[in-house]
């Protein structure tokens, strides 16, 4: 009887315990949407990454231009030659497939730039989230902006516009 009536109890805190807790989401890309550090990063790794594509595509119309070159005059060159040239284009080709992985493979320079401009942002973000779970004595703050975590949301549980204000931006 004495084990029955403490899980009635147990049960019952627990019960009460989940339905006190408090929960919310954010949509940290409505967030750094109006942020306007984010929009200037954002900017900047936009220009350097056409810059890049840029210096890419120049690199392989030169080493497409010397490959058709070469293909009409092989007939008419000797082994010799024709071994230095396919070397000189086999080279040219390995280095912008290098340029290429340098400047946008996993953990490349548009990737090392966009952690050092936006990770600063995501922090400064972080902390205003974690202030204000813990000032509302929230026990969830769930985020909407990165994936479809959610399927439906109450619009009076958003607090967006409360870590922007608490950043000191105003949307």
């Amino acid at each position: 009887m004495k084990k029955t009536t403490v899980l009635v109890f147990l049960m019952a805190f627990f019960t009460i315990s989940a339905f006190s807790q408090r929960f919310a989401y954010i949509d940290t890309q409505y967030i750094m949407d109006n942020i306007p550090e984010y929009q200037a990063a954002e900017m900047e790794i936009e220009q350097l990454s056409t810059e890049w594509q840029k210096e890419l595509e120049a690199k392989f119309d030169k080493l497409e231009e010397l490959y058709k070159k070469y293909q009409a005059e092989a007939p008419l060159l000797p082994d010799e030659v024709k071994r230095d040239r396919e070397s000189e284009i086999m080279e040219l080709e390995r280095e912008a497939k290098q340029l290429q992985m340098q400047r946008f493979g996993q953990g490349g320079d548009l990737f090392k730039k966009r952690q050092e401009l936006i990770q600063p942002i995501q922090d400064k973000i972080y902390e205003a989230v974690e202030e204000i779970a813990t000032r509302g004595n929230y026990a969830v703050i769930f985020d909407k902006g990165s994936g479809p975590n959610m399927i439906y949301t109450d619009v009076r549980y958003d607090l967006s516009d409360d870590v922007l204000k608490q950043l000191g931006y105003r949307n």
